[in-house]
């Protein structure tokens, strides 16, 4: 029987380091504005990346999570990064969050965006910051009025800047951070209807993966039918890649964990939770030979782009370790020590600080699909749901 590492005082131990070390890393991230800088292999912001709005609210989200853990100087950066999300990211002409600031691009309305603006707005009102409130009070009557499609029970994708005209497209991914953000909108008000839309979306994924061998559809018209050869040209896209994308489905496994609890029959969640990461596990688990996830694959579960990414790994632990706590499933500890292992040895940069985001077939350093180290989002709520009971979000877990 595999050692229970999440019993262990001296993992946890461990764990705590490897937090403290991230949060350490990105305490330069914060620009003049307070939005979001794009770090390098060294952490020093990288000036040839624009602000996005989504990394501001993940750095904002993670370092709200980090002064709610106790760490000293988090809650300043904080308070920086959710006032770039209140004043410098707003569209105050036509409402919403644009999505960057680059001036030489259209600055449409996007789901993905909107779903982190909400994350933070929720995580921050937790840890008790007004601001936060009011930018969560903005970004969910967006949701609510611009995205819901309550004829499907789920989430449009983008929008033009003007709110003038919907694009047909429809994508999985921003549902998914949606759900996140949507179970951690009803910790933060009460109000048990954002979990609700949570709950519906996971039903609709896990009948569309069960469906399609439990690897999930993420490309969609505006009638959700899906379309399976979405990008096939390009197949190493950094957000709407072809073919089935192995990080997102212990993404949703871990999400319909804690999702389970809300619905009228949790059963199902459950079930669907695991067979996408038996599927994933199947696929994406050192199918070369190499150990690591590769990062995407076709409909048979060949793989497609076979480097690997760091957020991959850090879904699969957090996967692992709530379906360990949930089941008391061995199989799920002896996953997540060994993933662990492999993070330790290939991911984490001891020279620089953070984690590696993109590595090689061999597991070598790349920077195809991701250059520097611009996100804490992944790796650092790998090490807190390794530590914490699991919850329908991570202030909450943290609060417990």
């Amino acid at each position: 029987m595999p050692l229970d590492w999440r019993n262990s005082a001296a993992h946890g131990s461990w764990l705590r380091v490897q937090e403290l070390a991230l949060l350490d890393f990105g305490r330069g991230v914060v620009k003049t504005d307070g939005t979001a800088a794009w770090l390098d292999d060294e952490g020093r912001p990288d000036a040839r990346h624009a602000s996005e709005t989504w990394l501001t609210a993940r750095m904002a989200h993670v370092f709200y999570l980090g002064s709610l853990r106790g760490v000293p100087g988090c809650l300043p950066l904080a308070h920086e990064l959710m006032r770039g999300l209140d004043e410098a990211t707003r569209d105050s002409a036509n409402g919403g969050w644009q999505t960057t600031d680059d001036p030489a691009t259209d600055l449409e309305k996007s789901a993905y965006a909107h779903s982190f603006v909400v994350l933070a707005g929720a995580t921050g009102t937790m840890a008790g910051d007004p601001r936060a409130r009011r930018v969560l009070d903005d970004a969910l009557a967006i949701v609510d009025e611009r995205f819901w499609e309550p004829d499907f029970g789920l989430f449009a994708d983008t929008w033009s800047s003007d709110w003038g005209s919907k694009d047909s497209y429809h994508g999985i991914n921003a549902n998914m951070h949606l759900v996140e953000a949507m179970l951690a909108a009803t910790d933060a008000t009460g109000d048990p209807a954002w979990a609700e839309r949570a709950v519906r979306v996971c039903e609709w994924v896990a009948a569309r993966a069960e469906s399609n061998g439990w690897r999930i559809p993420e490309h969609f018209d505006d009638a959700w039918i899906a379309d399976l050869e979405f990008n096939r040209e390009r197949p190493a896209d950094k957000f709407k890649p072809y073919g089935a994308t192995i990080g997102h489905a212990f993404e949703w496994s871990r999400l319909m964990v804690q999702a389970a609890p809300l619905a009228v029959a949790p059963e199902p969640l459950l079930a669907a939770a695991r067979a996408l990461f038996a599927g994933a596990v199947r696929d994406g688990w050192a199918p070369d030979g190499e150990p690591g996830f590769v990062y995407t694959t076709d409909w048979s579960g060949a793989p497609i782009v076979a480097d690997r990414l760091h957020w991959v790994a850090a879904e699969a632990i957090g996967a692992a370790a709530v379906l360990a706590e949930v089941t008391g499933d061995p199989e799920y500890s002896g996953h997540y020590a060994t993933w662990w292992d492999y993070v330790a040895q290939h991911v984490i940069d001891r020279e620089h600080g953070s984690w590696r985001h993109q590595l090689d077939a061999a597991n070598q350093p790349a920077s195809s699909v991701w250059d520097g180290k611009p996100d804490l989002y992944h790796a650092y709520q790998a090490v807190l749901i390794s530590q914490l009971p699991a919850s329908t979000s991570m202030a909450r877990a943290v609060l417990k």
